[in-house]
């Protein structure tokens, strides 16, 4: 009798729910229900861990944070971000410390411009693959979407550039 009543609760509650989701507009429907399911992931974990599954913790917990946005850009998207700063580091080109002095921007490569990119040098590419390439970064690093990668942008840019001139 106990698993008819609670069927009955579970029913409304889901009806309740639908009812609410059907007059709310599409955007507000996503991110609610992306915190919806962040809210349960974390509580699963927290479960997980509380029971002595700390094995189960660990990829839920990344599943949660993968969810979340974080001024405009998700965890995937902060990775790439952070791979890209990371090579422009390395090549002297980007710094956060603005006193520093940086290389002269017409001194890049053509392997930077790659790297950059995230191009294989190896391969022929084209104008398009140049050109998804730039678009797919640029989506993450415009200076619309954050004032703080004006920088970036520009030396995106300017691979862009000159892979499109060897490419001619």
């Amino acid at each position: 009798m106990n698993i008819i009543i609670y069927t009955f609760i579970t029913l409304a509650i889901l009806y309740y729910f639908y009812k609410i989701y059907a007059n709310q507009e599409f955007k507000k429907i996503k991110n609610n229900t992306r915190y919806l399911i962040v809210i349960a992931l974390v509580l699963l974990a927290i479960f997980f861990a509380i029971a002595g599954r700390y094995l189960f913790t660990f990829p839920l917990t990344i599943l949660s944070l993968a969810l979340l946005k974080l001024k405009g850009l998700s965890l995937f998207q902060l990775i790439s971000l952070f791979r890209l700063i990371r090579t422009l580091r390395n090549t002297g080109r980007f710094s956060f410390n603005q006193s520093k002095t940086m290389s002269n921007s017409s001194a890049l490569s053509l392997s930077e411009a790659y790297e950059i990119l995230n191009l294989d040098k190896n391969k022929k590419i084209t104008k398009e693959d140049i050109n998804r390439a730039y678009i797919k970064i640029q989506k993450k690093i415009h200076p619309d979407v954050s004032p703080e990668t004006t920088k970036l942008s520009t030396i995106v840019n300017e691979a862009r550039d000159l892979l499109l001139k060897e490419i001619k």
